[in-house]
Parts: structure tokens; sequence; C-alpha cells
């Protein structure tokens, strides 16, 4: 079974292609940047350097490596920019569809997020509606996200995985991360919205455990959606900071995901809930 990870020495990139290699599968990764080869080779991966944005180096590295599955990690965070992150998930999926439709890949599973959800007072489900009438950054964020849903669908044999707010090692979230820092310079203010949180070791099993789901639609996150002051201040502790400054209220669409559907499916979690891996470790 031949399996290509686009994203590949992204924060899930990589330890989802070290996973892969250990089960026995033949793995391929892209990456931008030349200076990363060896980071992929050195994973047991066969490395490719393309731009998702460019159609033909895309079509040419699948045609190429011709994968059995897809499995599509690729984000533009590392300037903060929502237009970079919307651009790649809209241009990019499209170029990576178009690809998988002249070769033998049959399978495809796409990270989407858990917080696209419409206004509500519920915590939400995978049948809820996105939030098509955003407005601001989040209607970037939105028509990104409905860009890459729409575009992965095509391919019958799909799997759309809405990762909740990815935390642990690497992400923004652990000690050296850009909300710990904030947090330990005072910066931070929460509020009474609902966060659902996955630890990236948990986004990783089940993003390889998803190579058997059902085609669909998943929310990948813990069992316990929570209150913003909630785990602010227990984050807090945890990094010995000032408590975060509280305001009165929340934003309708932040609601929370059930992951019961995912549970169904054959999701297992080391980290059931965010309070256990939020414990920082000395």
């Amino acid at each position: 079974m031949k399996i290509f990870v686009t994203g590949a020495t992204g924060v899930i990139g990589k330890s989802l292609i070290a996973a892969l290699v250990e089960k026995g599968y033949i793995v391929g990764g892209m990456t931008t940047s030349d200076s990363k080869i060896e980071v992929l080779q050195a994973l047991g991966a066969t490395a490719y350097v393309g731009n998702i944005l460019e159609k033909e180096q895309v079509e040419a590295i699948i045609q190429d490596f011709q994968p059995n599955i897809i499995i599509h990690q690729v984000t533009a965070l590392q300037h903060g920019r929502v237009e970079d992150n919307a651009k790649v998930r809209a241009i990019g999926t499209r170029h990576l569809v178009e690809a998988a439709k002249k070769t033998n890949s049959k399978r495809l599973i796409a990270q989407s997020i858990a917080w696209a959800y419409e206004p509500g007072d519920t915590i939400a489900i995978e049948e809820t509606p996105l939030d098509v009438n955003a407005i601001g950054r989040r209607k970037i964020t939105i028509d990104g996200i409905v860009a890459l849903e729409s575009a992965i669908q095509e391919i019958p044999d799909s799997v759309i995985l809405r990762y909740g707010s990815l935390y642990g090692p690497g992400t923004w979230y652990d000690s050296q991360g850009l909300i710990a820092q904030q947090y330990l310079r005072g910066e931070m203010v929460v509020n009474d919205g609902i966060t659902s949180f996955i630890h990236i070791e948990d986004a990783v099993k089940a993003t390889i455990e998803a190579i058997d789901w059902e085609p669909g639609i998943y929310n990948i996150a813990d069992d316990e959606p929570v209150k913003n002051s909630v785990w602010g201040r227990y984050y807090a502790e945890q990094l010995k900071a000032s408590p975060p400054k509280y305001i009165d209220g929340k934003d309708q669409w932040e609601r929370g995901a059930f992951n019961q559907k995912a549970k169904e499916a054959g999701l297992h979690l080391r980290f059931p809930s965010w309070r256990k891996g939020f414990i920082m470790e000395e």
C-alpha cells in the first residue's frame, strides 16, 4: 500500500510519516523546501519538493509516486495570514484532487477544522452546517474550508477529518509555542466560548485509523468540550503564568464539537481530556 502525504514536514506530517513507515506502508511526502528532503528521507519516506499551488508540479509528483491513498495535511500558518491558509486549502486541494483523478489514488483523507460550524447554542455535530455566512477574517477561513471539503468529496472514497484545536509538542500550545508565550507575557484574554481540543498524538492516530473508516466527515476531538475561561486558567497554572484576563460573553460560533461519530468508527484517544494533555512535563 502506497500512501502520499502533503504537508509532510508539518507538525502532523512528520509524526504521521514516521508512524506510517513503522506500520509497513510505502510512504511519499511533499515539502516546499530542498533543505527538508533529508528530514523526509530520514523518516523513511520518498521525498518530493513541490508547491501545491502549482498544478503541473502536483500532477507530476502524484503521477510519479502513484499512491493508493493521499493524506492531505497542507497548511500555511507560518506568517499568520488566514489568506495564505485559505489559498492552499482552496487552490492547492483542487490541484491535488485533479491529480488524484488521473492516477490510481482511490482514497483521499484530508485535514479540516472543527470550529467552522455556524453559530448555535449546542455542541456541533458533523451534520451541523458550516458558517457560510461568516464575515471578516473568519469568512476567509470558512471559504477556504468549504472549497477544500467540496473538492475532496469529488472523490467518492474520501474522508474529511475536522480536527479540534491542536495542542501538544510542536504546536502553538507547547511550552515554547505562540499561545504559551502570549500567556507568559500576560497577553491572553478568555471568554465563555467553547473549545474542543485534540492532542497532536491523537490527531496522528486518528488519521491512520481513518484509512479503514467509511467515507464521510468526522470530528476529531477529545471527549471534553470546555469553556475557554476554564481551560485558560488551567493552562496558565501548568505554565506557571498569571491567569488570563476574562471577558464576559462569547462568539456564537465558539460551540465545540462532538466526537461520537469518530469514536463509533474506531477513534481511540490517549488523551480523552485536555486536562491530562495540558500537563507540562518538568
